[in-house]
């Protein structure tokens, strides 16, 4: 039998002790979860617990006796003083965005738009109320947009006492829970943009504001590369739909000679899109060192943008009459297939009168559809004709579509609208609103809200000054 020292069995004890201290894991330091997700699983667990809330001190005080005792990590002096800072100013952000809030719900008339709600119910369940489809329609969509409002006014309330909340939690504690002061920033910023949209609805109040739209752009002076910027503009808009969550459809797409794009049409699906994009009707300049000049040199370069209402076939109610129209079948450019370029199914269509135009290119890949496929242009040209000629007549405050006198962009030096600036500095200016960002890969990208808030307020700044 082997006999161990004392000494070295102290020594052995206490090697494996270190050892096994090692490698137990050392008890986490208790962090609270999220606020909203906590106080949404206390309501559905436990309302009494949800009652402590409100007295964030006693709900603290119960959490912090709770929590297993841990190794704590000392925050340096300037760490808390930087902290403390982005408190207070998170609080002023909470303070302004709840000002702001409660004067927008105070101007929205909400007990108004109940009583409103309660009449449109009332219309909708009335045994009769389909017997008119047309005035059920409008019924339902004016349902929706109250439900809407609503809607709106009440989540602004609901994100206001979240984030108040939050900053009252942490005027309990006695230090400063970043993952909280993080929820509380994202709450005021999602607060701040629906804020803003909500602005920006409340400025749309023309007839065809609520529709969807239809963009169509055009290349202008400038050759190849306002053929490239044409493309480019494209894509901005079709972003800035993605963005927006709409529903985005490029239906005609000439390629241009060597780059670009000649023109295109894109339909854009969702609600009170032609009210946001209809600021984007006019001539756009870019100036930055061409790609396609072997010397580098600097080009200015234009494109046309138009905007229309995308506008049911029922409600199309303006009659043309056929001499009136010019009607012409060109072959379908672009890629798809041994007969395209060979059947004739681009349709365009001319208003005489006005000598508005409009042009509606299909691909095809069957001969025996040459037929069906020319039908179904011509019957998409004419309504977006009738869009057309309806805007002009709304914008004019013209009764007869004789009394139009033209609707054409002129993509040209003096038209513009917008300057995008690209070289020698970067800059995006409205030359209407004389609205400006130095961010230009961003309008680039889709993001063009601010331009459209500055533009719709600018409008109705011009309507209440006439």
């Amino acid at each position: 039998m082997c006999t161990i020292s004392p000494s070295m069995e102290a020594l052995v004890r206490s090697s494996f002790t270190s050892f096994g201290s090692a490698l137990k894991p050392s008890p986490p330091r208790y962090k609270p979860p999220t606020f909203l997700a906590q106080r949404s699983y206390l309501s559905s667990s436990n309302p009494s617990i949800l009652n402590a809330l409100s007295a964030p001190s006693r709900f603290l005080q119960s959490v912090i006796q709770a929590a297993p005792e841990g190794p704590t990590v000392e925050v340096g002096t300037e760490t808390r003083e930087w902290a403390i800072q982005d408190f207070y100013s998170l609080r002023k952000e909470v303070e302004a965005a709840s000002e702001r809030a409660e004067d927008i719900r105070a101007s929205a008339g909400l007990q108004q738009l109940e009583k409103e709600l309660a009449d449109l119910e009332s219309k909708a369940t009335d045994s009769s109320f389909w017997d008119d489809r047309a005035e059920a329609q409008k019924t339902l969509l004016a349902l929706t947009d109250v439900k809407d409002n609503i809607k709106s006014l009440t989540d602004f309330k609901t994100m206001v006492e979240d984030a108040e909340t939050i900053i009252k939690l942490t005027e309990e504690m006695d230090s400063i829970d970043s993952s909280l002061l993080e929820e509380a920033t994202s709450i005021v910023k999602e607060l701040n943009k629906a804020l803003d949209r909500y602005e920006v609805t409340q400025l749309l109040s023309g007839p065809y504001d609520k529709e969807g739209a239809v963009i169509s752009i055009t290349a202008g002076a400038g050759g190849t590369d306002a053929q490239d910027w044409a493309d480019m503009l494209l894509r901005m808009y079709v972003r800035w739909g993605e963005i927006q969550g709409y529903k985005t459809k490029v239906v005609e797409k000439s390629p241009g000679e060597e780059a670009g794009i000649k023109s295109a049409t894109v339909e854009v699906e969702g609600r009170y899109a032609y009210g946001y994009l209809s600021g984007e009707k006019g001539t756009h300049r870019i100036v930055r060192q061409s790609p396609f000049n072997s010397k580098g040199l600097r080009q200015t370069s234009f494109a046309g943008v138009e905007v229309m209402p995308l506008l049911p076939e029922e409600s199309l109610d303006v009659e043309i009459p056929e001499e009136d129209l010019e009607i012409s079948f060109t072959r379908a450019g672009g890629k798809g297939g041994q007969n395209v370029n060979k059947v004739e199914t681009a349709v365009r269509i001319t208003h005489i009168p006005t000598g508005v135009s409009v042009k509606c290119t299909e691909a095809l890949f069957l001969w025996s559809a040459e037929e069906r496929s020319q039908l179904t242009n011509k019957i998409k040209a004419l309504s977006r004709l009738k869009a057309k000629l309806l805007v002009i007549a709304e914008e004019q405050r013209a009764s007869e579509i004789k009394q139009i006198r033209g609707d054409a962009v002129k993509a040209e030096w003096g038209q513009q609208i917008r300057n995008y600036v690209f070289h020698p500095y970067k800059l995006v200016k409205d030359v209407r609103t004389a609205f400006e960002t130095s961010d230009i890969t961003s309008v680039m990208d889709g993001e063009l809200d601010s331009f459209i808030k500055a533009y719709l307020k600018h409008k109705y700044a011009l309507l209440m000054s006439s």
